[in-house]
């Protein structure tokens, strides 16, 4: 017996088919996993269900019973919710009124606030969230926030929840409370469809696992007649045995980027931040929640105010702290949230491409699109961005081919320094390789680049040294040879 059923599910885009006949059936009380590279169709099929797109062609069983949701509010009233993966939050509003946005309980004609506040903590207390229902959300770290958006799915007392890459801003033990909430869930007969990139948590919590590629449905699988090898080689469609690229890079010891005392002007910040970073180096940046890793690289671009401290880059110091000064002197941002802070939605991939280096592109107050084109041409051959066209809209893209263009951006200021900030959060594992690539392949070309992240295997894969943040200051800078997790781990509690 199924809860749902998707059967030859199509859909279309101007120039893309995204979806193929794809298939889906999901049993009550389990955990299925969706799973596929960026671009397989995984969002846009949950899309379908939940009413945000409409499908065009298929059918949608809901026990047993045909179903074509007309918007999101359609289907939750139906018992289907989802968790994006990109957050979609008002931030200036409290945790209390985000979670019950769209569907307020109310006492006559006025809002119920008290029911509001008492069921919130009631959740709350069920799932061990210490969080105050009535703070602004704007406040909120990015995975608490995440936690709230899953909050949100289970109020709405649904009988199957979408999570898209749930985990992706969440550390180790904020994913482990995520898996007790899933497995309470499913001992109600909750189902559960759980789209990640991370191969273990799939391991770890799913019954089931299906895969597409390029729109289409590859396999259905029970999670324990299937090895970890066979599921990467049916998402990517070729053996998948080495998750990093050899490492080709030898950094010298020319000094590009120098930073002396850094502190940020404005709370949550950076305290006394020093390190040095060399030609042909990959430096990891690593921390838990909260150790302000983010806010360093923000600060270095000039994001955000210095108080104190000393930038120079090739022997040259920083004056303005502006991120115009950065770009001209060659450093280039990718940051954390592509959505909020990376991507021009509104605008096609070839504005996007050319944005950080406009001034390279205009003459006498006029854009030479000629060169724009062949530039633009360039980044998505060069990074294998999945597109139909430079003009189509950079929305309309999958969530690893909106990172490659960002990463083509900064390609095209010739960086002497990259400050990449997750960059493989919310990719595939075919796209973390490429990414990985690239960074080894930039490096050995005398690149200098900082990679923040939150998964160890990837940092002691990947990078040269790795510096350890605790609290806004630096615990440690270690070899990455000559250290493991257990290390990594002590040092980012040191200052907590």
């Amino acid at each position: 017996m199924y809860v749902l059923e998707m059967h030859d599910i199509k859909k279309e885009f101007p120039g893309v088919r995204a979806l193929d006949r794809a298939q889906l059936r999901l049993r009550p009380g389990t955990v299925h996993a969706l799973m596929g590279e960026n671009g397989a169709g995984k969002s846009t099929l949950m899309k379908c269900l939940f009413g945000i797109y409409q499908k065009d062609g298929g059918e949608i069983l809901l026990d047993g019973k045909p179903v074509c949701f007309e918007n999101p509010r359609h289907a939750l009233d139906h018992g289907v919710s989802m968790v994006h993966q990109e957050l979609n939050q008002v931030l200036e509003r409290s945790v209390l009124d985000n979670i019950w946005l769209g569907r307020f309980p109310k006492k006559g004609m006025v809002v119920d606030d008290r029911k509001m506040l008492r069921e919130t903590k009631a959740i709350f207390e069920q799932f061990k969230i210490k969080i105050n229902p009535q703070q602004k959300i704007g406040t909120l770290s990015v995975s608490e926030r995440q936690m709230i958006e899953i909050v949100k799915a289970v109020s709405c007392n649904a009988r199957i929840i979408v999570l898209d890459e749930p985990t992706s801003s969440l550390t180790e033990s904020e994913v482990e409370h995520l898996f007790t909430i899933i497995r309470e869930l499913r001992a109600q007969n909750v189902a559960v469809i759980y789209i990640s990139h991370k191969i273990d948590e799939i391991f770890q919590i799913a019954d089931e696992v299906t895969v597409m590629r390029d729109g289409h449905w590859i396999l259905t699988s029970p999670i324990s007649a299937i090895t970890r090898d066979q599921l990467i080689s049916s998402m990517v469609g070729r053996d998948f045995s080495n998750m990093f690229p050899a490492k080709t890079n030898v950094p010298s010891d020319e000094i590009v980027l120098r930073v002396e005392n850094l502190s940020g002007a404005y709370q949550p910040t950076v305290k006394d931040v020093s390190f040095e970073l060399r030609k042909g180096e990959i430096l990891g940046i690593s921390g838990l929640v909260g150790s302000r890793r983010t806010e360093m690289v923000e600060t270095i671009f000039g994001y955000r105010k210095i108080k104190s401290g000393r930038i120079t880059i090739d022997g040259a110091p920083l004056v303005k702290h502006t991120p115009c000064e950065s770009i001209a002197h060659g450093i280039g941002l990718v940051t954390e949230e592509r959505r909020a802070t990376g991507i021009f939605p509104l605008m096609d991939i070839q504005f996007n491409a050319m944005i950080a280096n406009l001034r390279n592109y205009v003459r006498f107050g006029v854009v030479d699109y000629r060169k724009s084109t062949k530039d633009t041409a360039w980044v998505i051959d060069a990074l294998a961005v999945k597109t139909p066209s430079q003009r189509t809209s950079i929305a309309n893209l999958s969530g690893g081919n909106q990172q490659k263009v960002i990463l083509g951006r900064w390609l095209l200021i010739s960086p002497k320094v990259l400050l990449l900030d997750e960059p493989t959060r919310g990719i595939d594992v075919g796209a973390k390789y490429e990414i990985y690539q690239l960074m080894i392949d930039l490096a050995s070309k005398g690149n200098a680049i900082v990679f923040i992240s939150s998964e160890m295997p990837e940092l002691l894969g990947v990078t040269d040294r790795i510096l350890v943040m605790s609290n806004g200051r630096v615990a440690g800078i270690v070899k990455t040879r000559e250290t493991n997790q257990e290390e990594l781990l002590m040092l980012a509690a040191k200052y907590i």
